[in-house]
């Protein structure tokens, strides 16, 4: 068998104009970065038809969504559709940590993947830079005399490597702005949420001064724009809220833009990317991180809710090692456990329930197949999930690639072009913020209710209530607690405080025991990378 590096090695790619060139994108409005990447400029004229994928939740035997969203999206090209993809930007964080990169695998790629899971345009590095330079003008402005009278700095300072030493420190020691300080990993930003959300140049840079860096003397907010910080920030960002275009192996147009998490933000791709994609092509492949307890839930009810967009089918992956995993079997997941397969069906039901109940979209299941997977646990998948009203289609887009999508493109062609009842959101706008945080725990996530911390309390006393909320939780569970595996019942949410990110226009609610900044595992994947000339291994 190949790896995923022999294969992306041997795929021969078209020079990124071409591709371009393929749904109408001219060479002026493209910015080159080397022969395989560009950034966009300008959008078409059509109006495409909107591709959501996710997923149950997350375990260690991986669903492969991104796999299946590449492949998706091949499958669709080679039925004749025009297509484009587009999805989020790795972070370094998972690269050289424990997840691995976010580029796809085996013929579902997209490419050049080192590039990608590496510094690509420098986007995150931008992000990263706008973001400190806002801490840095913020210090230098009580260095200097502190003309806003500055009392509580709740702006934190970001990187965009996994390092939990950076939690909690003491910056400014020495001077006249020594206080407690923490890092956040640089998806976690809310320069990131503003990025993603930014509907042009003038809009970032309105949501880039009504950031909220920290209260004043009186407990009244100061704004970046307070500080005349946004116009340095956007300037750092002029170039990163382009939309970068890439390839998949199969040849399908890729605009990979932005990248927050979906457990500790709003993980989705940029506004740009999708409105851009949608404009030069008739289907559009996304995807929104984790599970859709996160992801697809904040997709609907922050992403579609603020932009007046809305999925025309969801795909929901999944696989039978996941599944087994789910209803309970943690080793040799490859063997036949059907008691497992069937318990784990519960965690896929809830899924399938948030999707076509609380949201009311059409959903198919696409079934992830390993090459251990039977054909009887398959066939006992398809009967369970059918019973439940949704079809499942099996996928064999890592070893096929498009070729292994095809049912499954047009089975969604298919339920994209039936006539749909309006979708739903999980709340309304009108509902108080405690409210919208019910409606969420108990509509998507099955809890019985929700705890509020005395903290998270006097944190919604002092925010607006007119905005989306998103929550930030394990996407180990359905839970707060990333031990209740499958579809647990009779808990509780825990929300320990609510932050107020005007920039982005919603509340983030921390549940459980979540971290802004995730720490390296015991055997980090950093440890196992090596270069020699251009190939790197381990990034794949």
């Amino acid at each position: 068998m190949k790896t995923d590096l022999e294969i992306a090695l041997e795929a021969k790619l078209k020079p990124i104009s071409e591709i371009a060139a393929s749904i109408g994108v001219e060479e002026a409005r493209l910015d080159l970065y080397g022969k395989y990447k560009a950034k966009v400029r300008g959008r078409g004229n059509k109006k495409g038809k909107l591709i959501l994928v996710t997923a149950i939740n997350p375990t260690p035997a991986g669903e492969g969504k991104t796999t299946v969203s590449i492949g998706l999206a091949d499958g669709l090209k080679r039925t004749g559709k025009s297509v484009c993809l587009a999805l989020r930007e790795p972070s370094l964080g998972p690269v050289f940590g424990i997840k691995g990169g976010a580029t796809g695998g085996g013929y579902s790629q997209v490419a050049p993947m080192e590039d990608i899971n590496l510094h690509f345009t420098g986007d995150l590095h931008a992000i990263t830079a706008a973001n400190n330079l806002l801490s840095a003008l913020i210090d230098n402005h009580i260095y200097w005399g502190n003309e806003r009278k500055i009392k509580e700095v709740t702006w934190r300072r970001c990187q965009d490597v996994n390092d939990r030493a950076l939690r909690f420190i003491k910056s400014g020691v020495g001077f006249n702005c020594e206080r407690n300080e923490s890092f956040d990993i640089t998806a976690a930003s809310e320069v990131m949420a503003v990025l993603c959300l930014a509907r042009d140049l003038d809009d970032l840079k309105r949501r880039l001064g009504n950031i909220v860096i920290g209260l004043d003397s009186d407990g009244n907010r100061v704004t970046a724009r307070d500080l005349k910080a946004e116009e340095a920030m956007t300037i750092l960002l002029k170039d990163a809220i382009k939309p970068n275009l890439v390839q998949t192996l199969g040849g399908v147009p890729a605009f990979i833009h932005g990248g927050p998490f979906a457990n500790i933000a709003h993980g989705c791709n940029s506004l740009q990317a999708t409105l851009a994609a949608m404009s030069y092509a008739d289907y559009v492949v996304t995807e929104a991180g984790f599970g859709a307890d996160l992801g697809a839930e904040k997709f609907m009810d922050i992403k579609c809710r603020l932009n007046d967009l809305c999925p025309d089918a969801v795909v929901l992956v999944a696989t039978l090692r996941a599944l087994k995993y789910a209803g309970g079997k943690t080793e040799k997941l490859w063997e036949r456990d059907d008691t497992s397969l069937v318990n784990g069906l519960e965690n896929l039901k809830k899924h399938i329930e948030n999707i076509t109940e609380v949201f009311n979209l059409p959903c198919v299941v696409a079934i992830n197949k390993f090459e251990t997977d039977t054909d009887e646990e398959i066939s006992l998948l398809k009967e369970r999930t059918k019973s439940l009203g949704v079809e499942a289609i099996c996928t064999e887009c890592w070893a096929k690639g498009g070729a292994g999508a095809e049912e499954l493109a047009e089975t969604v062609v298919g339920l994209a072009s039936e006539k749909k009842e309006k979708a739903k959101f999980a709340y309304t706008l009108e509902e108080t913020t405690k409210e919208k945080i019910i409606s969420i725990a108990r509509k998507i996530y099955g809890a019985d209710g929700v705890i509020f911390t005395d903290k998270a309390n006097e944190d919604i006393e002092k925010c607006p209530e007119d905005l989306p909320v998103c929550i930030a939780k394990t996407q180990f569970s359905l839970s707060d607690n990333p031990k209740l595996i499958g579809r647990p019942t009779g808990f509780d949410i825990t929300i320990r405080e609510v932050n107020y990110k005007a920039g982005a226009g919603f509340l983030v609610a921390t549940a459980g025991n979540i971290m802004l900044m995730p720490g390296l595992p015991r055997s980090p994947g950093a440890e196992r990378m090596s270069i020699n000339g251009n190939i790197i291994k381990g990034l794949f």
